[in-house]
């Protein structure tokens, strides 16, 4: 089951570089400095930063087979999937405020990206919970 987290995730990943390069392309932190967003940059890097982060502790509990590895990828994980879950919501409501790049985010890539990443959330308490050993 901790083999297909860490695809799950990957795949997460995978899609979640999509809108990033959406925005990246579409001017991204250069395009925010003189205006509001609703997008500040601390919030777009800090999401994947950590999400990525949380994937190193999840391989490093895959290889050592360590538990506490496994519980600190949730922990991470789980300020991730906030801070994301931030994002989304204010996508949704975006509407007039939404700024170039921004609106080009296509609803499949975000949505794959979250159904993905709640399924991950999920693998990821689930394999840790059951998990027995160190």
């Amino acid at each position: 089951m901790g083999l297909i987290t860490a695809v799950t995730w990957a795949f997460t990943a995978l899609v979640g570089i999509y809108p990033l390069y959406l925005w990246l392309a579409g001017g991204g932190p250069r395009r925010q400095a003189a205006k509001v967003t609703r997008f500040p940059v601390t919030l777009l890097f800090s999401h994947p930063v950590l999400a990525v982060a949380a994937l190193g502790c999840w391989i490093g509990h895959l290889v050592t087979g360590d538990r506490v590895l496994a519980w600190v990828a949730f922990a991470v994980l789980a300020v991730a999937a906030l801070l994301g879950f931030v994002m989304f919501t204010r996508w949704l409501g975006a509407g007039r405020h939404a700024r170039d790049a921004e609106r080009r985010f296509p609803f499949l890539a975000v949505g794959l990206h979250g159904v993905a990443g709640v399924v991950t959330f999920v693998l990821v308490l689930l394999t840790a919970s059951v998990m027995r050993g160190t």
